[in-house]
C-alpha cells in the first residue's frame, strides 16, 4: 500500500514538472514577427505602401556621335576644305527625378535633365585671313545642349543594386561649333558658328545602365544613352548621339 501511494505521488510530481517545462519552452521560443525587407532602400512592412520619392542627379558626360560624325559637323557648319578626325567631348548633366514604386522589385523613374553633348574634332580648319581662307591646324568642337526626358524602369537585383532601361526624348536647346586655331606667328583664331537650325529639335533614343542606392538616400549610377534619330535635319549624313553618363544622386 505504501508503495502504491509513493508511485502515485511520483507520477503527479512528474506531470507537474512536465507542464512547467512546457510553459517555459513556449515563452522562450515564442515566434518573433519581423517586418519584410524589400530591395528598395529601407525595411517596409507588408501593409505599408512605399512612398514616391523625389531626388536630384548630376554627373559627367562623355559624348560622341556615331556614323558619319565628321561629315555631319562639316556639312552643318560650312567648314569647307577642312580635314577632321573626331574625338569624344566631355560635359556634364544635372536635373531632377521621381521614383514611383511598382511592387516589391520594380520602380518607374521619370526625370528631366540638362545634358551637354557633341564631339571634338582635330585637324586642318579654314581660317579667315583678310579676304582669303587659309588652312591651319586646329579644333572644331560641336557644343550641343539638350534637355533629356527619360522614363526608366528600374529592377532591383539585390537590396540597393538595380538595373534600369527605358526610352528618352531629348530637346535641343542650343548648338554651336567652336573653331579654334593657333598660327605659327603666334596669332590665334576663334569662331563660333550657330548650327542649331541645322539639327533636329527632337532626338529620340534609349537609355540603360546600373546603379546602387544606399539607405541614407545617396546613390551612384553609370549608364549609356543611345540616340536613334539622325542628328541633321536633311539627313544628308547618318550620325546619332552616343553618351556615357556617370552620376551621383540623392533621394529625399
Amino acid at each position: 500500500m505504501n508503495f502504491l501511494r509513493l508511485g502515485s505521488r511520483l507520477a503527479v510530481a512528474i506531470l507537474l514538472v512536465s507542464a512547467s517545462l512546457s510553459n517555459v519552452q513556449a515563452q522562450v521560443f515564442k515566434p518573433i514577427h519581423r517586418p519584410v525587407y524589400t530591395y528598395y532602400e529601407e525595411p517596409v512592412h507588408p501593409s505599408v505602401a512605399r512612398p514616391v520619392k523625389f531626388g536630384v542627379r548630376a554627373g559627367l558626360n562623355v559624348a560622341d556621335w556615331s556614323g558619319e560624325a565628321a561629315q555631319t559637323l562639316l556639312s552643318t557648319s560650312n567648314l569647307t576644305n577642312a580635314a577632321l578626325a573626331k574625338d569624344t567631348k566631355t560635359g556634364f548633366h544635372a536635373g531632377l527625378y521621381a521614383t514611383i514604386p511598382l511592387g516589391k522589385h520594380f520602380a518607374l523613374e521619370p526625370g528631366v535633365l540638362y545634358s551637354q553633348k557633341g564631339i571634338t574634332t582635330m585637324g586642318t580648319v579654314p581660317v579667315q585671313q583678310g579676304e582669303a581662307l587659309a588652312l591651319r591646324q586646329g579644333t572644331a568642337t560641336a557644343r550641343m545642349n539638350y534637355i533629356d526626358v527619360p522614363v526608366l524602369l528600374k529592377a532591383y537585383v539585390v537590396k540597393g543594386l538595380y538595373l534600369y532601361a527605358g526610352p528618352q526624348a531629348s530637346y535641343l536647346m542650343n548648338g554651336n561649333v567652336h573653331v579654334t586655331s593657333g598660327g605659327t606667328d603666334g596669332s590665334g583664331y576663334q569662331q563660333d558658328i550657330n548650327v542649331k537650325d541645322q539639327f533636329r529639335a527632337l532626338d529620340l533614343g534609349a537609355a540603360g545602365g546600373l546603379g546602387y542606392q544606399f539607405d541614407n538616400g545617396l546613390g551612384f549610377s553609370a549608364g549609356y544613352d543611345y540616340g536613334l534619330s539622325s542628328l541633321d535635319k536633311d539627313g544628308s549624313s547618318n550620325s546619332q548621339n552616343r553618351v556615357f553618363k556617370a552620376s551621383a544622386n540623392f533621394s529625399f
